[in-house]
């Protein structure tokens, strides 16, 4: 599957109504995104089943800044609606590959009843925030 463009209208419909959604960030001007791009366009060629989504920062800038975009090229991978990655920068194509099999395998169940937990004040995020266990605060 060729990748698509997405813009301000097309976003949130796109990630909410496919199970995996691979973004891309992205700017004509960038050198990175330019080394990056045949690397996403490959593992989409790859990855039938997921949906690898591009935004040109420049045209879709009201966008950008909703995602809180800092630099480009971004990658941003979405499963079940939810974002479960995101990072800056040139990733290789083994690292592509291998971001998708740890998406595929998160136990997306698990996550949102954390996630509900937290909403509903009953456990923490992780990390230092005391709740969930990660043995950031047992120090």
């Amino acid at each position: 599957m060729a990748t698509i463009e997405l813009t301000g209208d097309t976003f949130t419909e796109t990630i909410e109504n496919n199970d995996i959604v691979l973004v891309d960030f992205w700017a004509a001007w960038c050198g990175p995104c330019r080394q990056f791009a045949p690397v996403f366009e490959e593992a989409s060629n790859k990855h039938e089943d997921i949906v690898f989504a591009k935004v040109d920062t420049d045209a879709e800038q009201e966008l950008a800044a909703a995602a809180n975009i800092q630099s480009i090229p971004t990658l941003m991978a979405f499963r079940d609606g939810l974002m479960v990655f995101s990072n800056s920068g040139v990733l290789p194509a083994t690292a592509v590959d291998d971001l998708i099999r740890q998406i595929r395998e998160l136990p997306m169940d698990d996550i949102r009843a954390q996630m509900q937990a937290q909403a509903a004040g009953q456990g923490g995020g992780g990390c230092g925030c005391g709740g969930c266990n990660c043995g950031a605060n047992n120090g």
